[in-house]
C-alpha cells in the first residue's frame, strides 16, 4: 500500500459488496449490543491509511478510537513484536516474570508528572486500569467515595460503568451499578450546569466541589476524585487552564486523591506525553491505555509509590496483564515519540487545523465550539448559535458522507454532535489536507442543505 498517496479514491460505493456480505455475517453473529461507526471492513491499514475489502482506500481520523498515535503497523511496534514472538508470547508475569514489565514501569514512572517516587501496574484495558485505580485508592485512604464528571467515560464494567455519565447506550439496563459514587458538573463552558460564563464565573464549577462535601458526601468520606483532563467519549470537552488546579489543591486540603483517566488524551495526543501536563497538575495516580500499545492491548496505573504499595501480596494481579509482546511494543512505542518528535508533530497538526477550523466557523455558524489541545481536537455541532440545540442528526450525516468520500471520523459527545480527530500523529501533510477537504465538503453539503431548507419552510 502506498500510504503517502496524496488523494484516495473509491473503487466501488460504500459499503461495497464484500463489506456488505460481512455486515450480513456479522448480523447474524454478532451481539446487535456493539456498535458500529462504519459499515467498512478492513482488509489492511499502514500509517494514516485504511484499505477495506472492497479495495476501497480511506484516510484515517478515527485511530481505532485513539489507539494508534503511532500510525498502524508501525514499523518500530512491529519489529519490537516480531523479536519478542520468536523469544515467548506469554508466561504470566506473577509466575514467571520478565524484564520487559519492568522496564516499562520504570519508563512510564519516569515520564508521569510529578517529582517524587512512583510505581506502575500493567493490566489489559483502560477499563481495567479504572477499576484497579479505585481499588488502589480505596485501600491507601480507607475511605469508600469516588467523585467523578458529568459526561465524562470510564469504561464498561460495572464500576466503570457507575463512574460514566452517558446514558444511552452504556447504562441504560444494566443497572444496578456500585455504590458510593458521586458525580458533579464538568467545566463545560459551552453548557454551563450554573449557567455562567468563563472567566467573569472565576471557574465557579471548581469551587463548588467544597459544596459536594457539604450537601452531598462528606470530604472524610472521599477517597479520590477522577478526572479526564480533556473528556473523550464526552465530547472532547477543554477545561479552562484553572481548572484542574483548583479541583487538585482541594483534594489535596482534605487528603483525597486526584485520579487523571489519561486513556484517551494520553501519548502525545494533547501535544505533550500526557494532558495533565498542560495544567500544571500531578495526579497521585494516573491510569493510560490505548495508543501506550501501539494497537496492541495494554494498559497501566502509575502513581504515587506509597499509594501503590499499599494493596496487600496478591491484591493486584491478572493473568494477562503486561503480556510481554505487549510491553515490547509499548516500549517501542515510548522510543517512537522520542525519536520522531511526535509531541512536535501533534501541535503541528492541531494548528493546521484550527486554522481551517476557524474558516469554517465564520462560514457555518452551526459550529458552536472548535476546542482541543494539540490534535485532541474537535468541532461540536449545533442548530442555531441562539438555542445551542444539538446537531446530532447533521452529525451522523457528516460523519456518513466522510466515510462515502474517503474519510473516517468519529462523532462524540453526550448529545452526538461533535466531531473528533483521532488520526495518527504519523499522518502526512497531504493526507490530512486532503481528509479536511473532504470535511469541509461535508460540513457544506449537509449545513448548506439544511440552511436551504429552513429557507424554504420560511
Amino acid at each position: 500500500m502506498n500510504s503517502d498517496s496524496k488523494t484516495i479514491q473509491l473503487r466501488t460505493a460504500v459499503p461495497g459488496p464484500r463489506s456488505q456480505a460481512l455486515g450480513r455475517r456479522r448480523a447474524e453473529a454478532v451481539p446487535r449490543g456493539i456498535y458500529q461507526s462504519t459499515p467498512i471492513y478492513v482488509a489492511r491499514a499502514e500509517g494514516s491509511v485504511i484499505e477495506d475489502v472492497d479495495g476501497n482506500r480511506f484516510i484515517d481520523l478515527a485511530g481505532g478510537i485513539g489507539c494508534l498515535n503511532v500510525g498502524h503497523r508501525s514499523p518500530a511496534v512491529i519489529a519490537a513484536v516480531r523479536a519478542q514472538l520468536d523469544r515467548y508470547m506469554h508466561t504470566c508475569f506473577q509466575v514467571t516474570p520478565y524484564e520487559s514489565y519492568i522496564r516499562l514501569a520504570e519508563r512510564l514512572n519516569q515520564l508521569a508528572p510529578g517529582p517524587f517516587p512512583k510505581k506502575t501496574f500493567l493490566v489489559n484495558s483502560g477499563a481495567e486500569a479504572v477499576e484497579n485505580a479505585v481499588k488502589i485508592a480505596r485501600a491507601y485512604t480507607k475511605r469508600p467515595a469516588i467523585i467523578c464528571f458529568e459526561d465524562a467515560f470510564h469504561g464498561r464494567t460495572m464500576m466503570t460503568l457507575a463512574l460514566t455519565s452517558k446514558t444511552h447506550p452504556y447504562k441504560a439496563g444494566f443497572e444496578p451499578f456500585p455504590g458510593d459514587v458521586y458525580r458533579v458538573p464538568f467545566a463545560y463552558c459551552l453548557r454551563c450546569s450554573f449557567s455562567l460564563q468563563y472567566p467573569e464565573c472565576g471557574v465557579y464549577c471548581a469551587h463548588h466541589l467544597e459544596d459536594t462535601f457539604k450537601r452531598v458526601v462528606a470530604a472524610e468520606s472521599v477517597a479520590a476524585v477522577i478526572a479526564e483532563p480533556i473528556l473523550g467519549e464526552g465530547g472532547f470537552v477543554t477545561p479552562p487552564p484553572e481548572f484542574f488546579r483548583i479541583l487538585t489543591d482541594i483534594c489535596r486540603r482534605h487528603g483525597i486523591l486526584f485520579i487523571a483517566d489519561e486513556i484517551q488524551s494520553g501519548f502525545g495526543r494533547t501535544g505533550t506525553i500526557f494532558a495533565s501536563q498542560h495544567y500544571g497538575i500531578e495526579p497521585d495516580i494516573l491510569v493510560t491505555a490505548k495508543s501506550l500499545g501501539g494497537g496492541l492491548p495494554i494498559a497501566a496505573i502509575t502513581g504515587r509509590a506509597e499509594i501503590m504499595d499499599t494493596p496487600e501480596v496478591g491484591g493486584l494481579g491478572g493473568t494477562f496483564g503486561g503480556n510481554p509482546v505487549s510491553c515490547e511494543a509499548a516500549l517501542a512505542v515510548l522510543d517512537s515519540f522520542e525519536s520522531n518528535d511526535l509531541c512536535t508533530r501533534a501541535n503541528e497538526l492541531g494548528g493546521y487545523f484550527l486554522k481551517r477550523a476557524r474558516r469554517w466557523q465564520q462560514q457555518w455558524p452551526e459550529i458552536g465550539e472548535i476546542r482541543g489541545l494539540g490534535a485532541m481536537q474537535a468541532i461540536e455541532l449545533v442548530r442555531s448559535p441562539q438555542s445551542r440545540e444539538p446537531a446530532d442528526e447533521e452529525t451522523k450525516q457528516i460523519v456518513r458522507f466522510c466515510y462515502e468520500h474517503g474519510v473516517i471520523v468519529l462523532s462524540t459527545g453526550s448529545y452526538g454532535n461533535v466531531i473528533r480527530l483521532l488520526m495518527p500523529l504519523v499522518i502526512t501533510d497531504a493526507q490530512f489536507d486532503e481528509a479536511l477537504t473532504v470535511l469541509e465538503s461535508a460540513l457544506s453539503s449537509v449545513l448548506q442543505r439544511k440552511d436551504e431548507a429552513v429557507v424554504q419552510n420560511v
